[in-house]
């Protein structure tokens, strides 16, 4: 069992960076890929970005690429996504996520509550 809880959301404007972090319980952290994913009212969630077991490989939407980054500390327990250049498109809840190296949301078993996202114009 995985239990995982995000931080660093807020209010930025458009131009501006945001750090999240999701903090992993349990000492099986590093056995799963780490994802990211967003969802706006009313929308499916949709796949941002993921990071393998080990940190070494990585994937993004196309929409975020060379914008985020992301990343994980396996001795912390934590991922994280480095957003950088805002744009108020971005806007939505972000989640984390803990299964498979992988773009569905179909292959994550663990999700934490999400974390608001709002960049303004």
């Amino acid at each position: 069992q995985v239990q995982l809880v995000e931080s660093g959301g807020g209010l930025v404007q458009a131009g501006g960076s945001l750090r999240l972090s999701c903090a992993a319980s349990g000492r099986t952290f590093s056995r799963y890929a780490m994802g990211w994913f967003r969802q706006a009212p009313g929308k499916e969630r949709e796949f941002v970005a993921t990071v393998s077991w080990s940190g070494g490989m990585t994937q993004y939407t196309d929409s975020v690429k060379g914008r985020f980054t992301i990343s994980r500390d396996n001795a912390k327990n934590t991922v994280y996504l480095q957003m950088n250049t805002l744009k108020p498109e971005d806007t939505n809840v972000y989640y984390c996520a803990a299964g498979r190296y992988d773009s569905s949301v179909r292959s994550y078993d663990y999700w934490g509550q999400g974390t608001q996202v709002t960049v303004s114009s």
